[in-house]
């Protein structure tokens, strides 16, 4: 059955908070963007978000709410972030459990941190001509930690977490060039061809997402990936810290063109 493809960010939000949309939010509101969130407390949000911005090629902010207001006003005027996602990871002492809404889990002094997202590049992709494939499959995809070290901040550092998605040769400059002009939401691809060389060994099992077979005639490319911040959370050892579910993104009224540098190709 082919998931539903709503054009519009409130319209899919809506369906969310009423908990008729589960699923993955790639291919959903064509032309807008999508973050990853975490929520995490105060006393702790000022050296993350300095960990973020000191990681930005993985790791780049684009909202940071204030204690204890789940909204985003930057993002969307009625997005709610303890409502408007399709699940959600709550960690709890190294053990992660699967939430469809906040709720009461919402503190006081909760601050929530929207973080860029590839998927504000397909669109452009897309209308450049390139195959997605993972798109056509309805994967989010794969995602791996690498033998990369992160600039650490505070109590927060750790491993470099990178996307991988695979190319026909013949696209593989028109991929650099589109996402070239994307720097706030992970912009041209770090590494190209062996995996082995970002310290990943089997792309058939990776640590976040799905698998994605390299084809004949592909060229396998790797970004820079928010779950780096879900890294560092780890790293920390928080008590208690949220985070979006994978593929489960905040879908905001902000467009992917407003993020768009079209000098930076």
């Amino acid at each position: 059955m082919v998931a539903r493809i709503f054009q519009s960010p409130a319209a899919l939000r809506q369906e969310v908070r009423a908990g008729r949309f589960t699923g993955l939010t790639t291919g959903q509101a064509p032309g807008f963007v999508q973050c990853n969130l975490a929520v995490l407390p105060a006393a702790d949000a000022r050296d993350f978000v300095a960990f973020c911005r000191a990681n930005a090629a993985a790791c780049p902010v684009l909202a940071v709410g204030a204690p204890g207001d789940p909204r985003l006003p930057e993002l969307g005027a009625d997005l709610d972030v303890r409502t408007d996602l399709p699940g959600y990871w709550v960690h709890r002492s190294g053990l992660k459990e699967r939430v469809p809404a906040l709720g009461p889990l919402w503190q006081d002094d909760h601050v929530a941190v929207a973080i860029g997202c590839w998927f504000s590049m397909e669109d452009a992709l897309l209308r450049a001509g390139v195959r997605l494939r993972h798109l056509e499959l309805g994967l989010q995809g794969p995602l791996f930690r690498t033998s990369r070290s992160t600039q650490a901040v505070g109590r927060f550092g750790g491993p470099l977490v990178v996307s991988m998605r695979p190319f026909a040769a013949k696209d593989v400059a028109t991929v650099k060039a589109v996402t070239a002009r994307f720097p706030r939401v992970h912009g041209t691809p770090l590494h190209e061809g062996d995996p082995a060389v970002l310290g990943i060994g089997q792309t058939a099992q990776p640590d976040f997402g799905e698998p994605l077979e390299i084809l004949p005639g592909e060229v396998p490319l790797f970004w820079g990936c928010g779950l780096t911040a879900l890294a560092a959370l780890e790293h920390a050892a928080l008590p208690l810290f949220i985070t979006h579910a994978p593929g489960a993104m905040l879908v905001t009224d902000r467009r992917n063109s407003d993020f768009e540098e079209r000098g930076a190709a």
